[in-house]
């Protein structure tokens, strides 16, 4: 039996914080893995570093450089504090998995670019770190994206049929005639929040004010005409494509209630068509849009199957979970990524490894 301690990090394209999960891997005899959380933390960014996140995409190169130590640094001092709040011996943990801060995804052009120093983070810690974990992925001709299929179906596959993570964007997994297969669906979170940022708001708490809204028609007929929902999986979505396709359709300083009504009910439509097309029976929500109470009871309005919400810390965490399983697997020695699921050309062992 082999086991692994590993400290796994996330920070999604919502970029409101840095979840931090310390779990234990084991592998036993049959190659089987099981997993044990011990403690989970959300770190929440201050407003002027989430201002200089959204805006590293305007940066020049040294600027860019300078915020990737920066990320370092940041996730250097949580990874600290967090270890000594729940009293952590360093010398117990085999090692930090991050995955970064993306600020650029395009894997149809060759990259995709997570910043968060890895070599800085290592050396500030003393603790090793894998970091990178899309960039071979993508080399091998996928997407480089999802990546948190290989943990569904490794830790979480007795639960439900599919999985489904609302995060800044939506990706679903599930197994078709034995394949794994996963893909972006449509938005999540990022343009709902960003519509109430003119109300001084961060997000819509249960989703209230888009309650109160109407569906504008007309916006719903255009978000649901966006040529990616015709295309074929293996598929991503990064914040350009939002920026390019899916923001200029919408106004962002009126009817605000209205929009988000509009995209709420956009969301759940995509959805709904993606598992009733594969006629999926069940389907195991995480990330922040399972706290959305509004847009869930609009998934169940158009999904056949049953939806299941585990546990507040799995809703909140998973992806750090199983960020931290991609570098069990990692130090396994075993591939983290699934060509079913990407687009590869084969599986891969991905990450950069930083000795500190």
């Amino acid at each position: 039996m082999s086991q692994y301690n590993i400290i796994g990090l996330m920070s999604g394209t919502s970029m409101d914080g840095l979840d931090i999960a310390y779990i234990s891997f084991l592998k036993n005899e049959k190659e089987k893995w099981s997993f044990q959380v011990i403690a989970t933390e959300t770190f929440e960014y201050s407003i002027d570093f989430v201002d200089e996140l959204k805006n590293a995409t305007t940066l020049s190169v040294p600027k860019m450089l300078i915020l990737d130590k920066k990320i370092g640094q940041i996730y250097a001092e949580f990874v600290d504090s967090f270890i000594h709040k729940n009293q952590i011996e360093k010398s117990n943990i085999n090692l930090i998995a991050s995955h970064g801060q993306t600020i650029f995804h395009q894997p149809n052009n060759g990259f995709t670019y997570q910043i968060g120093c890895g070599t800085t983070l290592a050396f500030l810690t003393g603790i090793k770190v894998v970091n990178d974990f899309r960039t071979k992925d993508v080399v091998a001709g996928g997407q480089g994206a999802p990546l948190v299929p290989i943990g569904d179906f490794k830790l979480f596959n007795d639960q439900a049929e599919a999985f489904l993570n609302i995060g800044g964007i939506t990706n679903v997994s599930f197994k078709k005639e034995g394949k794994i297969i996963a893909f972006d669906i449509c938005p999540g979170n990022l343009p709902l929040n960003k519509l109430v940022e003119s109300k001084g708001m961060s997000y819509d708490q249960n989703g209230d004010l888009a309650s109160k809204g109407e569906i504008n028609f007309f916006l719903l007929d255009l978000l649901n005409q966006i040529e990616f929902y015709k295309e074929p999986y293996p598929k991503s979505l990064g914040t350009e494509w939002l920026e390019n396709y899916f923001y200029p359709l919408i106004k962002f300083d009126r009817d605000i209630e209205n929009n988000l009504r509009t995209v709420v009910e956009h969301i759940a439509i995509q959805i709904g068509n993606i598992l009733n097309a594969e006629n999926l029976k069940s389907i195991y929500i995480t990330g922040g849009g399972a706290k959305n109470i509004f847009l869930i009871d609009k998934i169940k309005k158009y999904f056949n199957g049953k939806v299941i919400i585990p546990e507040k810390q799995i809703v909140d965490f998973k992806e750090a979970i199983i960020f931290g399983f991609l570098g069990a697997l990692y130090l396994s020695n075993e591939p983290n990524s699934i060509p079913t699921v990407t687009g590869a050309s084969k599986a891969v062992i991905g990450g950069v490894l930083h000795i500190p």
